[in-house]
């Protein structure tokens, strides 16, 4: 199993950028097979960090890993080959939207699972 990688985190609000396979979504991205539109709220920080929080406890094989007042980090995990994606939020309070960045640790390609991952998520944030 890989280790966790060390280019996670956020760094004057942004996250490290994807790396050229397809295997990363962001909402900070700025070429357009990685990027994706980030998550808008109405709600208080902490009433959007809960909701999120308690989305993705509904996902099987997942584990958070670090959480501070404006930042989540996740772990998800495959179910045969037991794969890591490393999953990040950032709250932008200020503009009210919440950015992403998933991507698995390993291999080339991840198959869209990322990017369905996000859909997912963004939809039932937006329709709870």
């Amino acid at each position: 199993m890989k280790k966790r990688k060390k280019r996670l985190g956020i760094i004057d609000g942004k996250f490290h950028p994807c790396p050229k396979s397809p295997k990363c979504v962001s909402s900070q991205s700025i070429d357009k097979k990685h990027r994706m539109e980030p998550i808008k709220y109405e709600i208080s920080l902490e009433e959007a960090k809960s909701k999120l929080i308690s989305i993705i406890n509904a996902f099987k094989r997942v584990k958070l890993i670090s959480e501070t007042e404006n930042y989540l980090y996740f772990e998800f995990r495959t179910i045969f080959w037991r794969f890591v994606d490393d999953v990040e939020f950032y709250f932008d309070d200020t503009k009210k939207i919440i950015h992403f960045r998933s991507s698995a640790r390993f291999g080339f390609y991840d198959w869209e699972v990322n990017r369905s991952r996000m859909i997912k998520i963004k939809r039932s944030f937006v329709d709870t």
